[in-house]
């Protein structure tokens, strides 16, 4: 056990990281008048992307790169504007395609015309380039686009995307839609995309896909082995259609929606075959293999190398069902003299059908909070929690805030053990233990269909 300190919440802690990594993606602008003291220009574009190189015949697939301008204060309206992209850095061995909105200075400078920002509005689309390599461009090439803006008295600083030449296959999975409101007992699918956009072919894909514990896969395919885990179902697949460049295939998994299910995630990747890679999938863990017909990429249109670009190899899909599970806290009592320090147990319990679980966002099952009971002092608390002083717009007393893992299986509890020093043996003093349920993550009031039980008590002699 450790000492009781004062820390963060997680969703505070994710917050706080999500807004570090925003400040590394985006560059940030803030200069001019009073509109600049409230407001902030954003760039938002990929850090860097991989060209597919030339083939054998000089010719290569065009990449596209998306350029779009936010900013953060919602209650300001943003003037049209103007982004000025500079590609002379890559002009020796790639050339640009200037959407409608721009006026090209050069063949590699352009300034591009962007919409206003009403009140309420973040962002907007300014610029969708098209990038090719040059038929003779030299593959150990590479430069950055380089791009600033300005809308009324905000001027953004200078962002960019490093661009590289690649030689190889590049696989992508399309993004599959979310479905909601699925019937426990039912079946559905997910349909994907698959898309070689490099500059050479693929003889053999590999595919991995994960099911999560409400979901089951329909078929066990004679080319896919299989895995059983806590959170659910995995599979590893050798698919033998050949896939050459510009070449799309579609992949369907069905998919049967378990009575226990509920917050659901299937989760898929391709990527170029090698028995290296297959093995470092495999792992130490013990895999069966289907007997099943096999599991085919389905042609839409008309070696074993790196993928160019992973960015977009693997996608991951939601799949709520109409479900409940109703969740019962368990408290504890305890007894002791003064100057003894006992263990009382708070105790989560999933009474079912479904199992609960945040395999998107990544947040608790649920979070409780209690005090202290009278005479005695909290001295040690599971690594999973955080303390709450006394202040006067909160609690009179010190509040403590434990939560449970992201995920509780259907019948499953999971214990809070609460170190208390006794320092005055008051008769019966107990306190309530409840559940938060404003956690916004995952609001226990959407899938526990009796609160009522969600309270309980820690009582001392």
């Amino acid at each position: 056990m450790k000492q009781t300190q004062t820390k963060p919440t997680r969703r505070v802690r994710l917050r706080l990281l999500a807004g570090a990594l925003a400040g590394c993606a985006l560059a940030v602008a803030g200069t001019g008048a009073a509109q600049a003291v409230s407001d902030q220009l954003w760039i938002s574009v990929p850090s860097e992307t991989v060209l597919p190189g030339p083939d054998a015949g000089g010719s290569a697939p065009e990449r596209r790169l998306t350029v779009d301008i936010a900013h953060d204060n919602l209650d300001n309206g943003v003037p049209a504007g103007q982004l000025t992209v500079d590609a002379s850095e890559i002009a020796s061995f790639a050339q640009v395609s200037w959407p409608d909105n721009c006026v090209p200075e050069s063949a590699a400078k352009a300034s591009c015309a962007f919409p206003e920002m009403p009140a309420g509005t973040k962002s907007v689309t300014a610029a969708r380039l098209g990038l090719r390599a040059l038929p003779d461009a030299d593959l150990s090439a590479s430069g950055s686009v380089r791009y600033t803006a300005t809308a009324g008295e905000l001027t953004s600083h200078t962002a960019q995307t490093q661009v590289a030449l690649g030689d190889g296959p590049d696989l992508g999975l399309s993004q599959a839609e979310d479905q909601r409101g699925l019937g426990p007992g039912t079946d559905t699918s997910v349909r994907a995309t698959v898309v070689n956009s490099g500059n050479r072919a693929v003889d053999r894909t590999l595919l991995w896909l994960d099911a999560s514990y409400g979901l089951r896969f329909k078929e066990r395919h004679s080319n896919c082995e299989y895995r059983q885990h806590e959170t659910g179902t995995s599979a590893v697949c050798v698919l033998d259609e050949p896939v050459a460049p510009g070449q799309e295939h579609t992949l369907v998994t069905e998919l049967g929606v378990g009575r226990k299910a509920l917050y659901e995630r299937f989760d898929h990747s391709v990527e170029p075959y090698s028995d290296e890679r297959l093995q470092d999938i495999r792992g130490d863990w013990t895999w069966t293999r289907g007997t099943g017909a096999e599991l085919d990429l389905l042609p839409v249109a008309a070696a074993e190398d790196d993928d160019l670009d992973l960015s977009d190899n693997a996608r991951s899909v939601i799949l709520d069902a109409r479900n409940t599970a109703d969740l019962k806290l368990i408290g504890s009592r305890v007894t002791g003299a003064v100057g003894e320090t006992v263990t009382a147990g708070v105790t989560v319990y999933n009474r079912g059908p479904a199992w609960v679980a945040s395999l998107g966002a990544g947040a608790p099952v649920t979070m409780v909070r209690f005090q202290a009971p009278e005479g005695t002092t909290v001295v040690g608390l599971p690594e999973d929690c955080y303390v709450l002083p006394p202040s006067e717009e909160g609690p009179s007393a010190t509040t403590y805030f434990c939560w449970t893992p992201i995920y509780l299986h259907d019948k499953a509890s999971y214990t809070i053990e609460v170190q208390l020093r006794i320092d005055q043996v008051v008769r019966g003093a107990r306190t309530t233990v409840a559940t938060v349920i404003e956690e916004t993550e995952l609001d226990i009031r959407r899938f526990d269909p009796n609160l009522r039980n969600n309270r309980t008590a820690i009582v001392v002699n």
